[in-house]
C-alpha cells in the first residue's frame, strides 16, 4: 500500500512538473521581403557583384586575347619569347583567379559587404522575435522557410506578422 501511495505521489509530482511547451513559427522569407532595407541591401550587393564580376571578366578576356595572339604568332617566336608570352598569359589567368577569390571567396569582399549590410537587419528581427517570445512565453521558434522537415504547421502559431508589426513594417 505504501509503495502504491508513494508511486502515485511521485507520478503526481512528475505530471505537475511537466509544463506544456509553446512553439511558434516564423517565415523569414516573408519577413525579409517586407523589409525595404533588406531589398535595398540586396540591390546594393547585386550591383557590387556585377561590377566585380565585370572586372574579372575583363582580365579573363585579356588572357584569352593574349593566348589567341600567342597561338597565331608562336611559329615566328623564339623559344625565349614563347616562354615569356606563356608566363605572361599564366600570370594574367592567375590575376583573374586571385581577384575572383579576393572578391567572392569564403572571406572575400562580397562576404564582408553582405555581412555588414545584413547583420543589422538580422539583429533587429532576432530582437523582435525574442521580445515576442518572452512576452508570450514561447519555448521555441522555428523558421518555416528553412525547416524542410515541417510537413504541416497551423497558421495560428505563425508569428511572422507579429514580427513585422513589432519592427514597424506592418499594421
Amino acid at each position: 500500500m505504501k509503495k502504491l501511495l508513494l508511486t502515485a505521489m511521485l507520478f503526481c509530482f512528475a505530471v505537475a512538473g511537466v509544463q506544456a511547451q509553446k512553439y511558434a513559427l516564423v517565415d523569414m522569407e516573408y519577413i525579409l521581403k517586407n523589409i525595404p532595407a533588406y531589398e535595398r541591401a540586396n540591390e546594393q550587393l547585386n550591383q557590387q557583384s556585377k561590377r566585380w564580376q565585370g572586372e574579372i571578366d575583363e582580365i579573363v578576356a585579356e588572357a584569352e586575347n593574349m593566348y589567341k595572339e600567342y597561338q597565331s604568332e608562336s611559329a615566328f617566336l623564339s623559344d625565349e619569347q614563347r616562354v615569356k608570352r606563356e608566363e605572361a598569359i599564366l600570370a594574367k589567368e592567375k590575376e583573374a583567379s586571385e581577384l575572383k577569390r579576393q572578391y567572392f571567396g569564403p572571406q572575400g569582399e562580397f562576404y564582408k559587404k553582405r555581412e555588414s549590410l545584413m547583420a543589422p537587419i538580422q539583429d533587429e528581427i532576432y530582437n523582435a522575435v525574442k521580445e515576442i517570445c518572452e512576452a508570450k512565453k514561447y519555448s521555441m521558434v522555428i523558421d518555416r522557410a528553412s525547416a524542410v522537415s515541417i510537413i504541416y504547421a497551423s497558421p495560428a502559431i505563425d508569428i511572422s506578422g507579429e514580427v513585422l508589426v513589432k519592427l514597424g513594417y506592418s499594421e
